[in-house]
């Protein structure tokens, strides 16, 4: 799995963690699927694995994935990315509609999400 996180505002494993909400979401990463092991992720990444860790640990917090003992992270909240695809898919072909362009809708998202 090529992951890249990108260089802004949070901690790094929230970063990580945000960063296979959003592969979930666009379907890259499907339900049930396994994540890769801590340690070959921090290693591609070149942080400590503990830092992995602590991100998979939030996104089963967050009900995400299901840590399980010997088979690592395990996707369980990729049907949510569903409902959330559609309803980015249904803004979108609203705002095109109404002439809104992508920086302007990205704008509206941000003000709204409060970020």
């Amino acid at each position: 799995m090529l992951l890249t996180i990108d260089a802004g505002p949070g901690t790094v494993y929230d970063r990580i963690a945000d960063a296979i909400v959003v592969r979930i979401a666009s379907g890259e990463i499907a339900q049930g699927e396994r994540l890769p092991a801590a340690r070959d992720l921090a290693d591609a990444l070149g942080i400590n694995a503990h830092t992995v860790l602590h991100a998979y640990q939030r996104l089963q917090d967050d009900g995400v994935v299901e840590l399980r003992r010997g088979r690592g992270a395990v996707v369980t909240g990729a049907t949510a990315g569903t409902e959330l695809r559609e309803a980015i898919s249904a803004t979108a072909a609203a705002a095109k509609r109404q002439g809104l362009g992508a920086a302007a809708l990205l704008a509206l998202v941000r003000k709204e999400y409060g970020a």
